[in-house]
């Protein structure tokens, strides 16, 4: 198991971790009901919060952000010499999760995506974990949340019993959603990206081999050119020249530059 602390990788702090600290960190968390906000994050998102100073905040004040792109590994082990050997892909993350979940008989919650999408992923998980308890689901509303709905939403997840939350929203919503929900659930919230569409098998995951090679996102291209180009382009680019410039410590990345949200945005 390895937990190595967190650290600055072009001012978002990245917990260097493998798969066994993370889930011992979430289910810790999970039995005592303690907040631990938590994304698998990938360039695109590292870059969402390098280039806004209010969504670096947010990312900060998360628990544990864990190095999902195998470039963000390369990252921490260029800078710092922390040797991980893989990196922490949300989508594992999210069933090995689910798998000691279902052992150690810690409900779990889903919100996000369509309701037809959230049964297609119950079924699936139920398939591989018959244990597994699934206390709710909830669909997003694709908008905006009224304060009270917040408020709605949290009663409805608190009071199902859940001990752990998964949230698929897309980058960089769900980890919004995460930053604004997590103190009042009271319990690990996980931001799994796409892990939602890949496990209800409305999504194809790239082959092993590119995964492997960090090439993920050009499979993922191809799969999706008008919706991703932009995302893969120009920040994967951008995301290896503001890495070099922090590598030469020509440019110095600090997570205490930041502006603190003046009011929440409430995603749901």
């Amino acid at each position: 198991m390895i937990n190595r602390g967190t650290f600055n990788l072009l001012g978002i702090q990245i917990a260097a971790v493998d798969y066994e600290g993370a889930l011992a960190e979430i289910m810790s968390a999970a039995h005592a009901r303690r907040t631990l906000g938590v994304s698998a994050m990938a360039v695109h998102g590292v870059m969402t919060g390098c280039l806004d100073r209010t969504h670096r905040y947010r990312l900060n004040q998360l628990e544990m952000i864990v190095p999902d792109g195998q470039p963000v590994r390369w990252g921490l082990n260029l800078l710092y010499g922390v040797k991980l050997q893989d990196r922490v892909y949300g989508p594992t993350l999210m069933l090995l999760t689910c798998q000691r979940a279902a052992a150690e008989g810690v409900p779990i919650f889903l919100f996000g995506g369509q309701r037809d999408l959230l049964e297609r992923l119950r079924s699936r998980l139920v398939s591989l974990y018959p244990n597994l308890q699934i206390a709710g689901m909830c669909p997003s509303k694709f908008r905006k949340l009224e304060p009270h709905e917040k408020q709605e939403m949290v009663h409805e997840i608190v009071t199902s019993g859940a001990g752990i939350t998964f949230v698929g929203l897309g980058c960089p919503r769900q980890e919004v959603w995460a930053f604004e929900f997590r103190q009042q659930l009271s319990m690990p919230v996980l931001a799994v990206g796409a892990a939602f569409n890949f496990h209800a098998g409305l999504l194809s995951q790239a082959p092993s081999g590119l995964q492997a090679l960090g090439l993920e996102w050009l499979f993922r291209l191809v799969k999706e050119p008008r919706r991703l180009w932009k995302r893969y382009l120009l920040l994967n680019p951008l995301y290896l020249a503001m890495l070099f410039l922090q590598w030469t410590r020509i440019r110095r990345y600090s997570p205490s530059d930041t502006t603190v949200p003046t009011s929440e945005i409430l995603y749901g």
